[in-house]
C-alpha cells in the first residue's frame, strides 16, 4: 500500500526511533544500494502515483454509485401537497414534530424543486 509520504518523496519515511535504536532497517543500510534503489523508485514513482489516482477514482465512483442507488427521484406537480423538514429554530424541544406543513406546490421547477405556499395564505420563504 502506498502512503502519501512515499507518493511524494518516493520512499517510506524512517522515524527517529529507528535511527537511535539501531533497528534492522537502519543496520542493513548501504549507501550505494540505496542510491540505486532510489533511482529505480523514482522511475516507478509516476506509475505508483497513477495507480493511486486510479484507486481514488474507483473509490469515488463506488461511493457515488452507492449514494445514487439510495436516492429516489421525485417529481412534483402543481397542487401536490408536501411537507417540509423543520428548521432547528422551529423545534421547541426534542418531542416537537420534525416536519412542518402541509404546503401546496404552486410551481414545479424540475429536478424535484418547487415553489410552495401554506394552505392558510401567502408564499412561504425557502432558505
Amino acid at each position: 500500500m502506498e502512503t502519501p509520504f512515499s507518493l511524494v518523496y518516493g520512499s517510506d519515511a524512517m522515524i527517529p526511533v529507528e535511527i537511535h535504536e539501531s533497528s534492522p532497517r537502519f543496520l542493513s543500510f548501504v549507501a550505494e544500494e540505496s542510491n540505486e534503489e532510489r533511482k529505480v523508485n523514482l522511475d516507478l514513482l509516476d506509475e505508483d502515483r497513477e495507480m493511486a489516482r486510479i484507486k481514488a477514482e474507483a473509490v469515488k465512483r463506488r461511493v457515488e454509485h452507492q449514494y445514487n442507488s439510495k436516492v429516489k427521484p421525485r417529481q412534483f406537480r402543481v397542487a401536490d401537497l408536501v411537507m417540509r423538514k423543520a428548521h432547528p429554530y422551529e423545534l421547541e424541544n426534542k418531542l416537537s414534530p420534525k416536519w412542518t406543513g402541509p404546503f401546496r406546490v404552486i410551481e414545479a421547477k424540475g429536478n424535484g424543486s418547487y415553489k410552495q405556499k401554506t394552505l392558510k395564505g401567502g408564499p412561504v420563504p425557502r432558505s
